[in-house]
């Protein structure tokens, strides 16, 4: 059982077995698969890619509670499927670079968004990052069509550097400067961490 991570609206929690059924019902939306760029797997499939994703060492994904839907007290290491809205994943699989994390976040469910949820998952996630695995340079690879992420990255400070005429995608970086990294450690400090 990996971290869960509280915050101000949030609480990331590991990806875990219940999660699975929800999470795979959000991905038959096609609009989610297009956003996410991702193919659309059976239950089975999802409950293999769940796995393998918790045993990889290169890959911390976390399931987004919104705090304001957790029934009752939050119990590390329960699922608290009643509260899922989306996820956050870091992936370190850079081969030239291993203080280098892809991030990426979604919100899935459509009550939940534009309400900041977003935002703080995707701080938390880089200030986790930082703290726990020395990163320093961050990027998130969004498609150009998906404008909400496009805009959620861009105002949290991340550049564009490059962009895919092939896959129709935006690679942005956020380089950890040592003023962001206080502004994260601070951060860090009103985080409640469950390990």
């Amino acid at each position: 059982m990996g971290a869960s991570i509280a915050g101000e609206r949030v609480i990331l929690v590991p990806y875990m077995k219940e999660h699975v059924p929800k999470y795979h019902q959000w991905m038959q939306d096609p609009a989610l698969l297009e956003s996410t760029g991702s193919e659309p797997l059976t239950l089975d499939e999802e409950y293999q890619m769940q796995l393998s994703w918790t045993q990889d060492p290169h890959k911390q994904t976390f399931i987004v509670l919104d705090k304001e839907l957790v029934a009752g007290d939050f119990i590390h290491g329960q699922a608290h499927v009643e509260a899922m809205v989306g996820d956050a994943n870091i992936y370190m699989n850079d081969l030239d670079d291993s203080q280098m994390a892809e991030i990426e976040i979604m919100i899935a469910e459509p009550k939940s968004r534009g309400k900041g949820l977003g935002k703080e998952s995707v701080l938390m996630m880089m200030a986790f990052a930082v703290e726990n695995f020395a990163i320093h340079n961050f990027r998130a690879k969004i498609g150009e069509s998906n404008g909400a992420s496009l805009n959620l990255f861009r105002k949290l400070g991340f550049k564009e550097v490059s962009y895919s005429e092939i896959f129709k995608e935006v690679t942005l970086e956020f380089p950890i400067t040592k003023l962001k990294r206080e502004e994260l450690q601070q951060l860090s400090g009103d985080m409640v961490v469950h390990a």
